[in-house]
């Protein structure tokens, strides 16, 4: 498979944040058919709703911790659902939890039966609070078990472990993508994120608030850089682990002015107390994604935070859901939302 065109993709978590934006370059690169099943806890069928006229979409309303039935051939299935921020996996563990082990297996079964490729969505989160940098992907982490961020940290975790465990029992052709911080349009408002944190309080006119003394580093990626990384794993022979982010490490006060200077605007930082177990450092290693994928990122972040805040500006208008499959319909069946 040299690329997607002809081909049929299942996505799960196709709604949210970077699934949606999935979606978006499977049809552009000519997929026959992209299905996305997401049961809309924290995705919104808004994301999707300039993605339809791309080509074949069709849209379920599904929980993944449930059987997956797909009729017809898949080449490939994407695990992309997933809670991904703290907010939204500290208010569900258990959710959080489910859908990284059963949703993740159920995936693996749909993918093993249908002979297809698995890309499992991981994180730099499986490094925990990393005592190595920047995080390779022979570095096995610094996590607390049973943490308040465990309940993430712990089920991707699992995830890559099951994971390895079908493509060695049962010769599943796997991929593993650890993504670190990610950032772009269709992110939430609310999302919990520094980034769009950040963006929404700079159009509010609010102070920016900033967890500890802001000394803690992240390295930011736009979106469409990631996904391009995603595609390209895909496609990919790579068995093993890759890291999938932006080698540019930032403190999280130089975030905040990076905002500040984008948006035109003042606002000062207001600091509160550092969550517990939150990452100190955190900078990609890429040379594996150079090497063997040809990857890296092109976008900056001033660049891409034009982006961001063109899209923000825009979703505070409400705008019309894109149509979908009515709850409790059959998994696997849904309205065709637009192309052929």
């Amino acid at each position: 498979m040299n690329d997607f065109k002809g081909r049929r993709a299942v996505v799960l978590g196709g709604s949210g944040f970077l699934g949606s934006h999935l979606c978006e370059r499977l049809l552009r690169d000519g997929a026959d058919e992209v299905i996305s099943l997401d049961n809309l806890l924290t995705g919104n069928e808004r994301n999707l709703a300039d993605v339809a006229p791309l080509g074949k979409l069709r849209v379920v309303l599904h929980d993944v911790t449930e059987p997956l039935r797909v009729e017809g051939p898949v080449d490939c299935v994407f695990n992309l659902a997933s809670p991904a921020s703290p907010i939204d996996y500290a208010r569900l563990p258990i959710e959080t939890l489910r859908v990284g082990s059963v949703g993740t297996e159920n995936g693996l079964r749909l993918a093993r039966e249908k002979r297809a490729v698995f890309l499992q969505a991981s994180t730099s989160e499986i490094y925990g609070d990393p005592r190595v940098h920047p995080q390779r992907e022979d570095y096995w982490g610094n996590v607390n078990p049973v943490g308040p961020r465990s309940a993430y940290d712990e089920a991707k975790r699992y995830g890559e472990a099951l994971v390895m465990a079908y493509a060695r029992m049962h010769g599943l052709r796997t991929r593993i993508a650890r993504i670190f911080n990610t950032y772009g349009p269709k992110m939430r408002l609310e999302d919990g994120r520094v980034v769009p944190t950040f963006v929404s309080q700079a159009l509010r006119g609010e102070d920016f608030t900033v967890f500890g003394d802001g000394t803690q580093t992240r390295s930011f990626c736009y979106a469409w850089d990631l996904i391009d990384g995603l595609v390209r794993l895909a496609l990919s022979d790579v068995a093993e682990p890759v890291n999938l982010g932006n080698p540019r490490e930032l403190t999280i006060l130089e975030l905040a002015e990076a905002v500040r200077n984008v948006h035109g605007g003042d606002g000062r930082i207001v600091f509160k107390p550092l969550p517990r177990d939150d990452p100190q450092q955190r900078k990609p290693d890429i040379t594996r994604a150079k090497t063997l994928l040809g990857w890296e990122p092109r976008v900056s972040l001033e660049e891409g935070l034009v982006e961001t805040f063109t899209w923000f500006r825009k979703v505070m208008t409400p705008r019309a859901p894109v149509p979908r499959a009515a709850p409790g319909g059959v998994p696997g069946q849904a309205m065709n939302t637009g192309g052929p």
